[in-house]
């Protein structure tokens, strides 16, 4: 947290703050030592969350010229021979996990051992998440070291959609996109409680403000009468009368 911008307290400092905030008629005060210049850094780096960025404004130039060519994963990948691709992302990866857990260098980290036993808790696999954003240009999910849970599995992963992003691209070479081409929609289905079978349903629904929430149905071989209870810890029952249901689902034919 500290090298991401936020400060430990010392308990003096703590109590002083406190004692300040009780003498003020602010409604919602927060007790934090800030450190600028790393809030800073995490501007530059596009990873310093919205609601503290009116505190350090990055400079945007800067971080350009330190990136080096700006260039995407994909396009670093689209450079290198096939064969050196798998090396190049693994190599970045562990070298992010390093920074993350305070390492020195990538090769402390062993590709195959778990996050868990390497140290990650929630807030770390989230850091490591947003360095991966900013490092490959991918739009990536926050549960990431989750869903992967080694930085081998990792690699593989952030590695198959450089890949799948990397299609189309031409080294050294401008697409030409036209503005004037016309949309076709192909298809389109859709299927929604509050009778939606159809996207002309679906409109209708939105265009009305209407919910989709009903009683429970009584076609699906439920005990609807005794299927209620007020206490939500009961097992085996629901402490709520309405939801969202398929009108027709007992009709569906899976054949």
């Amino acid at each position: 947290m500290a090298r991401d911008g936020v400060v430990p307290l010392v308990p003096a400092d703590g109590l002083a703050l406190f004692d300040a905030a009780d003498g003020t008629d602010r409604a919602a005060l927060l007790a934090v030592k800030l450190d600028v210049p790393a809030l800073r850094r995490r501007a530059d780096a596009g990873t310093l969350p919205v609601l503290l960025r009116g505190l350090a404004q990055g400079n945007r130039r800067r971080a350009a010229r330190a990136g080096g060519s700006g260039s995407t994963l994909a396009e670093r990948l689209v450079a290198v021979p096939t064969g050196e691709r798998a090396a190049l992302v693994d190599e970045m990866v562990r070298a992010q996990v390093a920074i993350v857990l305070g390492h020195t260098s990538g090769e402390a980290i062993v590709a195959g051992q778990a996050f868990k036993e390497l140290g990650f808790d929630s807030l770390t696999a989230l850091e490591l998440r947003n360095r991966l954003v900013s490092a490959t240009g991918l739009r990536l999910p926050a549960t990431l070291v989750f869903d992967y849970p080694s930085p081998a599995a990792l690699a593989d992963f952030v590695l198959a959609e450089a890949l799948g992003t990397a299609e189309g691209i031409t080294v050294g070479a401008a697409v030409a996109v036209a503005d004037d081409e016309p949309i076709a929609i192909v298809g389109m289905s859709c299927r929604y409680p509050g009778a939606v079978a159809g996207p002309d349903d679906l409109w209708r629904l939105v265009a009305s403000g209407g919910d989709g929430i009903s009683g429970f149905p009584t076609d699906r071989g439920w005990d609807v009468s005794g299927l209620f209870d007020s206490d939500p810890s009961r097992v085996g029952t629901s402490y709520a009368t309405e939801g969202g249901f398929l009108y027709d689902a007992p009709q569906f034919d899976a054949g």
